[in-house]
């Protein structure tokens, strides 16, 4: 690596980590001034375990602000490395040694490769994980948390409702879990076969199994078993346990269309094989697309900025700098509108591949516009 790689690398990692610090640091702290009392609902929890709840909540946050900033970020690194360097007339001494201005640019664009990569590992690998945790309202404790489940599907094909699940003994309260199975003449259309019933659903981690428990009415004493009705034979029987891929962890981040962005590119792939309803179906692909599309909407905005931070006269570096945010957040607008419009039904039809496409075929033409007009 050359003495300059090394200068424009340091530079531009300097910047980057005091761009991720003050972006990251102003979404914290916007946040955190508007939801501060609902930190503190809970009378009965010392300053110590406020402040734990706080430190914890926006540390697993920090991960789901990095993936909605990265490309904002990376263009602020940019500007700032260069605005430095054209504020010491360094590219006018670099242009006088015969090197080409695309090739100091070069360094950053491998970074910001890297960086993509950082992006993507983010988003496939640490998010799902993490998935359960950054689904928690501000006013939740961790690992007491309660949520309301309204008929999520599984892989068996029945919908799962329950008046209240406690993630801390992985119970679902007053369960009913909808039997169905696939209408063959008609695709993506489904009967009900049967339905379980049940006071208490506990997860078994290790059989992988619903427990199905009912309650004594008279001594209120836990009962193991629930009760299956099968319409066909209109009989009930009672079943001791459910099989089905839906987790207590799943449930969480289940419960909401929303939080299907939490879920890796494996697990969008999985509830698409559930043939979900069309809607349904519209969010998965638009996911599934975005996910692609996200680094490539990334880089562009980088390449879009670069060519136009690179200019030798200090006194044009402002309006230089105005510029290139200007596109930038043009691109941050249309992805963001664009992810509006991909589940929505416009001109008689929901495309989703296109609208996640669009800031694609919008913005790197004029990436590679910018890259090409460049002056060396």
């Amino acid at each position: 690596m050359r003495i300059l790689d090394r200068y424009v690398v340091k530079n531009f990692l300097i910047g980057y980590v005091i761009a991720f610090c003050v972006l990251i640091g102003l979404r914290i702290i916007t946040d955190l001034f508007v939801n501060l009392d609902e930190f503190t609902e809970h009378a009965g929890l010392e300053t110590k375990a406020v402040l734990k709840n706080v430190l914890l909540f926006y540390c697993y946050n920090c991960t789901l602000y990095f993936r909605d900033f990265a490309g904002m970020i990376t263009a602020v690194a940019a500007a700032f490395s260069f605005g430095k360097m054209v504020r010491s007339n360094e590219l006018v001494a670099v242009m006088a040694s015969g090197i080409s201005l695309k090739r100091v640019i070069a360094p950053i664009v491998f970074l910001a490769l890297l960086l993509t990569g950082l992006l993507v590992i983010d988003q496939e690998l640490i998010i799902p994980k993490l998935a359960d945790k950054l689904v928690r309202s501000h006013d939740d404790l961790p690992g007491q948390e309660s949520y309301d489940v309204r008929f999520i599907g599984d892989g068996n094909g029945s919908l799962i409702c329950a008046q209240r699940f406690d993630v801390e003994t992985r119970t679902l309260v007053k369960p009913m879990i909808l039997l169905r199975k696939e209408i063959a003449s008609r695709p993506r259309t489904w009967e009900v076969s049967g339905r379980l019933t049940a006071d208490e659903a506990v997860y078994n981690k290790e059989t992988g199994r619903w427990d199905l428990y009912s309650r004594d009415p008279n001594s209120g004493e836990r009962l193991p078993n629930g009760i299956h009705y099968e319409r066909s034979t209109m009989k009930e029987e009672a079943i001791a346990s459910y099989r089905s891929d839906l987790t207590a962890r799943d449930i969480p981040v289940r419960r909401k269309s929303e939080h299907k962005a939490l879920l890796s590119m494996r697990e969008l792939s999985a509830l698409a094989a559930q043939k979900t309803q069309i809607r349904g179906m519209a969010q998965l692909s638009s996911q599934k697309h975005f996910r692609i599309t996200d680094p490539i909407i990334n880089l562009a905005m980088l390449m879009v900025s670069l060519p136009i931070l690179v200019c030798r006269d200090p006194k044009s570096m402002k309006s230089a700098v105005m510029i290139s945010f200007a596109i930038t957040g043009a691109c941050f607008i249309t992805t963001f509108v664009c992810r509006i419009f991909a589940t929505e039904v416009v001109f008689d039809k929901v495309v989703p591949a296109l609208w996640a496409w669009l800031p694609v075929f919008i913005f790197m033409p004029i990436a590679f516009i910018e890259l090409d007009s460049m002056k060396t």
